[in-house]
């Protein structure tokens, strides 16, 4: 009877040649994803209805104005964002995307750093957000950077009981320069940089990388003229010097780096414009014995940034 009974019962043991199937049942899919990213949850819900008000919402102006929004696309670029502490409002993942491990990092990074969204869409969707660009399933929204005032860099100083350090640049189109010279500013001791409105660079998400997190503590402030700016500068009691490879001066010799002052940089090809370089009080050049005929915008600032931190010792 008790055979009969274990006939009966509709249990089975392990089946000979299953070829590792209760095997493979047993291994892991990887880490649980975040709240944020389980359809259902409600923390799930909540973040997506954050990220399309964001979306939907026209972003309050400033003294200085704000930037446009940004998408970063691909896994790499979005990874390296998020590394270098990009700010970022939302992360859109491919709904049944390959969960590989620059999507898990992704993930990881926008979970501990707190305040990114993270929404799911579909394919199509993103395609439509990125205008068909290969997004690989993550796209990084940067929320639009909000500029200071030319006036607010100047007065920072002033409240810190400092002497203005700043650097204006002119026709410098490129975003990984505007990031290196944050950089410089940030390193030396300086009190911000002041970009023009039009036909320049912004704070994008390259130059963001570029300036290796400074840009978080440095402030960028936008002018609608660069000229009306330099000439409120010179009448507040900074100098305003501008760097030209024919310039009148040294900058070895140059007194005007110990006391408030403004350092205009040109583009690497055509140097200052005609305005900005009548506005300048001197010009100045870098003497550079090997001969070569100008240095990108990061360069000179960091050189004439040294020299400038140096003699304020």
């Amino acid at each position: 009877m008790a055979a009969n009974n274990r006939r009966m019962s509709g249990k089975k043991g392990a089946q000979v040649g299953s070829g590792g199937q209760r095997r493979k049942g047993l291994e892991g899919r990887g880490p649980t994803p975040p709240a944020e990213m389980r359809k259902g949850h409600k923390k799930n819900r909540i973040s997506n209805a954050k990220a399309k008000q964001a979306v939907r919402r026209p972003a309050p102006r400033g003294r200085g104005g704000k930037g446009t929004s940004e998408l970063v696309v691909g896994r790499n670029p979005v990874v390296e964002a998020l590394r270098e502490g990009v700010p970022a409002s939302t992360l859109y993942v491919q709904q049944f995307i390959d969960n590989d491990e620059r999507v898990r990092e992704a993930l990881q990074l926008a979970a501990e750093r707190g305040g990114i969204n993270l929404m799911e869409a579909p394919r199509p969707e993103l395609d439509r957000m990125t205008n068909g660009l290969n997004h690989q399933g993550l796209v990084l929204q940067v929320p639009p950077y909000e500029y200071a005032h030319p006036e607010d860099l100047a007065g920072a100083a002033a409240d810190a009981g400092e002497d203005p350090l700043i650097v204006a640049l002119d026709g410098v189109t490129d975003p990984r320069n505007l990031g290196a010279v944050v950089r410089s500013v940030s390193a030396f001791g300086g009190h911000g940089v002041v970009v023009p409105e039009r036909r320049a660079a912004g704070m994008t998400a390259g130059a963001w990388k570029t300036s290796a997190g400074t840009a978080a503590r440095t402030p960028v402030a936008r002018a609608t003229n660069l000229t009306r700016a330099l000439e409120a500068y010179k009448k507040a009691g900074l100098v305003v010097v501008g760097l030209a490879a024919d310039g009148e001066a040294d900058l070895a010799e140059l007194q005007a780096l110990d006391g408030p002052v403004v350092i205009v940089i040109g583009s690497e090809g055509k140097g200052l414009s005609r305005l900005v370089g009548e506005t300048c009080d001197v010009r100045v050049r870098i003497p550079m014995p090997g001969g070569a005929e100008s240095l990108n915008a990061g360069v000179a600032a960091g050189i004439v940034l040294y020299e400038a931190a140096r003699r304020r010792r």
